[in-house]
């Protein structure tokens, strides 16, 4: 009897700090899917090589999490690794997730690039928009927006390479620039641009309204775009650390494989609350 109710109190423990979690949406389009771009920054190849991480590092993650995964641009290396890639991300809170993941990515480590194989320092940008639906009203001036059209640079099939298909649209008031290459057609890769360009100039307008709050309560908020939210340590010692909620870890392979639930529930507790997640930390090895 004894180990029968242990069971019952473990699952119903379980059920009740997952439903404590879902308090932790309160942001409107914690339900759509994410538009999710990783950009490399400084470091060269090293950098590019860690852009590339970073993307197998949310491929997986939506992959543990059964989710689907649409690529809407990529753009490969000069030598290694990716200059960038935008993904579209779709499930149950895609986006409630994948937000807290926006924000300049840390890594240290021994590089494979470098033939004295010298410790190196390279960043990443992410940034996660919810996408927008039709229904959704931004009012965006045509007559503000540049668009260009060219070859695609990826694989492609036999018709994707030989016809100027792939989209650049530029927003010329925020220099917002969003760019589309992996469907079939120019009309479809349009469509998409179109649908990425709306969703990241709420994600602007939201922002700066937030902005605004914060001037009138004379608060500060803390900083999330351009700014220095994780660190991945991978040499002389493995850990990885958030440094908005304290969140860490020694285990820095299995975050890279997609591990980042302790992570995005730290930071719902973050925001909600403005500390720290509920979640211990783990000593890093």
């Amino acid at each position: 009897m004894v180990a029968e109710l242990a069971a019952e109190l473990d699952a119903l423990e379980a059920e009740l700090h997952a439903r404590e979690v879902d308090l932790l949406y309160s942001d409107p389009h914690a339900d759509r899917a994410a538009i999710l771009s990783v950009k490399s920054g400084a470091g060269g190849t090293d950098s590019q090589d860690w852009a590339e991480m970073v993307l197998r590092m949310y491929l997986r993650w939506a992959e543990r999490h059964h989710m689907h995964v649409d690529f809407i641009e990529e753009a490969p290396g000069e030598e290694a690794g990716i200059k960038g890639a935008t993904i579209r991300v779709s499930g149950r809170r895609a986006f409630g997730l994948l937000k807290s993941e926006r924000g300049v990515h840390r890594l240290v480590r021994l590089s494979p690039f470098d033939q004295a194989h010298r410790r190196h320092t390279s960043f990443v940008l992410v940034e996660v928009t919810p996408e927008i639906e039709d229904d959704v009203s931004v009012e965006i001036d045509e007559k503000d927006v540049r668009e260009d059209v060219y070859r695609s640079s990826g694989a492609g099939g036999q018709h994707v390479n030989k016809t100027s298909s792939a989209v650049r649209l530029t927003h010329l008031p925020t220099g917002i620039v969003v760019t589309c290459q992996n469907e079939r057609s120019q009309h479809q890769n349009r469509a998409v641009a179109w649908q990425v360009l709306r969703s990241r100039l709420l994600a602007l307008a939201e922002a700066a309204h937030a902005e605004r709050i914060s001037e009138l309560k004379g608060e500060s908020l803390p900083a999330e775009w351009g700014s220095q939210i994780r660190s991945y340590v991978l040499h002389p010692y493995t850990m990885v650390k958030d440094h908005r909620t304290g969140q860490e870890t020694g285990n820095a392979q299995a975050v890279l494989d997609g591990d980042l639930d302790a992570f995005q529930e730290a930071y719902l507790h973050w925001v909600a609350t403005g500390s720290g997640g509920a979640a211990t930390p783990v000593a890093s090895a």
